[in-house]
């Protein structure tokens, strides 16, 4: 079966010694493409430029392994400024001289989990970047932790004006997830549904997400999969994990994983435009 990781975060310094090696295995346990997250305007700059790299060294006539999103992450929203939109514009209309734009706007969203950047900074900068993905046609690669109020209004308020947005890393409740849904989002399951102490609400709500908006995800290096068979000593996680997941969700939902594989593949490459 095929999968695509819609979020990695592949610029991560954890990856620094063998970035190429783990895009590798990923492709090798059926993984491909990845979608590298931007979460500032740094990391997405990096990613912009590593995905370029890595897809012209690809051999003539393969499909791109890689795409990146730009955004900035709320955590790091108090950093932005006056020169911030214009360039997550550049990155996603051309990343940094490349023929492929990124293939959303993100990650952004708002968490008050740990208040990282003062809340209402964090809000005026997720506006602002979802008005970039309205200019620019692109979907939206969203981030929610404790902050579903303030979130779900901002995203009634602006969702007709973008073509899609996808809820990643989706760790909430049935309150949640419903709006979202009535929102017209997708939704992005991670590991976190592998988490026997904080995962097995989503065993139940991953039933509730129709099968034509459900997208799988590591979020690596973060949410290694605590059900793994074999024993991970550095505790990284890495694409080549989430056919794991897709088994578990399967699991969870009833279904062959190469149905609910083939049903991912497509809703991914549906979003990305990819």
């Amino acid at each position: 079966m095929q999968l695509v990781d819609i979020g990695i975060n592949l610029m991560n310094p954890s990856y620094d010694r063998d970035r190429d090696a783990v895009v590798t295995a990923a492709t090798a346990a059926g993984v491909s493409p990845l979608i590298v997250t931007g979460s500032s305007e740094k990391s997405s700059r990096d990613a912009a430029l590593y995905v370029r790299a890595f897809n012209e060294g690809l051999p003539t006539g393969n499909p791109a392994a890689l795409y990146a999103t730009a955004g900035v992450h709320p955590h790091e929203a108090k950093n932005c400024g006056s020169g911030t939109i214009n360039s997550l514009r550049k990155l996603a209309s051309l990343q940094e001289g490349g023929e492929i734009g990124a293939v959303a706007i993100g990650e952004c969203g708002l968490d008050y989990n740990r208040d990282f950047s003062p809340r209402d900074v964090q809000r005026r900068w997720f506006v602002k970047q979802i008005e970039l993905a309205a200019e620019l046609s692109l979907p939206l690669f969203l981030h929610e932790r404790d902050a579903h109020e303030d979130f779900a209004k901002i995203l009634a308020d602006h969702i007709n004006a973008v073509p899609a947005a996808v809820v990643h890393c989706f760790t909430g409740n049935a309150e949640a997830l419903e709006r979202y849904l009535s929102l017209g989002c997708y939704i992005g399951i991670t590991g976190w549904l592998c988490d026997e102490r904080r995962g097995q609400h989503l065993r139940e709500l991953v039933k509730t997400i129709p099968a034509d908006r459900l997208m799988l995800e590591t979020d690596g290096p973060y949410l290694l999969p605590r059900d793994l068979p074999q024993k991970i000593k550095n505790r990284r996680n890495e694409p080549r994990f989430l056919p794991h997941i897709a088994q578990v969700a399967a699991q969870c939902l009833g279904k062959d994983p190469a149905v609910l594989a083939a049903e991912t593949f497509a809703n991914s490459r549906n979003f990305f435009g990819i």
